[in-house]
């Protein structure tokens, strides 16, 4: 037997093609139909918490350096103290908002957010217009 090297084998991928494509309509007519289901024990809730919204604190700073807390007036050098005292009155785990205008010193601003910080509360933010 005499083999010539020239000669180039062909593939015949067509049995190949066929089987594929009957897989593939055979998994297109089950996949729809296969449901994954785990049973889950959730645990149980308290019926009587309920959850009780907490007005925000508002702290708004002016470029004169008037503070102003949910429409309370302090001065900013007393701010610290003066701010102390009323946040008696507030609910430490209210959410503070501290808005500024922006050609104030950073400084100033950052005294503000310490007195807010001394005076107990956890969750403050500045305020941006972005």
């Amino acid at each position: 037997m005499i083999y010539d090297w020239d000669d180039k084998p062909e593939l015949n991928i067509t049995p190949l093609v066929d089987v594929m494509l009957v897989l593939l309509a055979i998994l297109m007519v089950i996949a729809p139909n296969i449901v994954y289901e785990e049973n889950i024990k959730l645990p149980q809730g308290s019926v009587s918490k309920q959850l009780s919204e907490i007005p925000p604190v508002h702290i708004v700073i002016d470029k004169e350096r008037n503070v102003k807390v949910n429409k309370e007036n302090f001065l900013l050098n007393a701010f610290m103290d003066n701010f102390a005292t009323f946040s008696g009155k507030l609910d430490k785990k209210a959410s503070v908002l501290i808005s500024a205008d922006k050609s104030l010193d950073y400084g100033i601003v950052m005294s503000v957010l310490a007195a807010v910080k001394q005076a107990g509360f956890s969750e403050v933010s500045l305020a941006t217009n972005g």
